[in-house]
């Protein structure tokens, strides 16, 4: 039974998301306070963290700063919407993952799964291998949707969750195009309205990522008003 420390300031998402977690079989602790969350993870550090990154009276980002200072357990942080600095900042100090607000909690639930089987399998934990889990080589790209590991010609690339389902998506089928709608329901539930931009933005930071080990990256190509697909080089 894995467990999962939720850090918030807002008690009803507590409460609601623990709610969920538990039914799932998860073992959950909630913390609105983060000298609270951080005397608790230094007694016992949970399998995965979920926390707010903006919270009245204590900072998330030196919240995940200090936990990142001994221990490198999954992490995901709530961040306000189209607060990019948030997301990028977030992410450079170690956070795994971000979702939104307002989130689905499904959506949560899944992004949550992921991270953990990832931890499994960089545990040495054997899990059962599907059409999902299966190694998948393109080209120069290699993807280990286990270990949620990337490399381009050899080199990892470190991303999210939502930019590696966005790019597993887009190399499954080289040449063959992928609408934004097609890529939303990828990344998100049916529960989560997102718009174009959003797609935009994690192609975009996909993208970023991939050239910061090859300048010459040009395999995800955009049709304009279409979508994208992923060109096998």
């Amino acid at each position: 039974m894995a467990k999962i420390a939720l850090v918030d300031d807002d008690r009803n998402i507590l409460t609601s998301v623990s709610i969920l977690l538990e039914s799932e079989g998860f073992n959950v602790s909630t913390y609105n306070d983060r000298q609270a969350a951080l005397d608790a993870f230094n007694k016992a550090m949970p399998d995965l963290a979920v926390l707010d990154i903006k919270m009245p009276r204590m900072d998330g980002m030196d919240l995940l700063q200090r936990v990142r200072q001994k221990t490198n357990m999954p992490i995901i942080f709530l961040t306000s919407k189209d607060d990019e600095i948030d997301e990028i900042l977030g992410l450079r100090m170690g956070a795994d993952d971000y979702v939104t607000k307002p989130f689905s909690q499904r959506l949560l639930l899944e992004r949550i799964r992921t991270l953990l089987r990832r931890k499994s399998a960089m545990d040495g934990v054997v899990v059962a291998e599907t059409e999902e889990t299966k190694m998948m080589v393109r080209g120069d790209l290699s993807m280990d949707p286990l270990r949620h590991a990337v490399t381009w010609k050899g080199k990892d690339v470190s991303l999210t969750v939502t930019e590696f389902l966005l790019l597993q998506a887009l190399a499954q089928r080289p040449g063959f195009v992928k609408s934004r709608d097609q890529l939303m329901d990828v990344a998100y539930d049916d529960q989560v309205y997102v718009d174009d931009r959003t797609i935009d933005s994690h192609i975009k930071r996909l993208r970023k990522k991939m050239r910061q080990v090859d300048d010459e990256f040009s395999a995800i190509e955009t049709l304009y008003g279409i979508g994208y697909r992923y060109n096998e080089e």
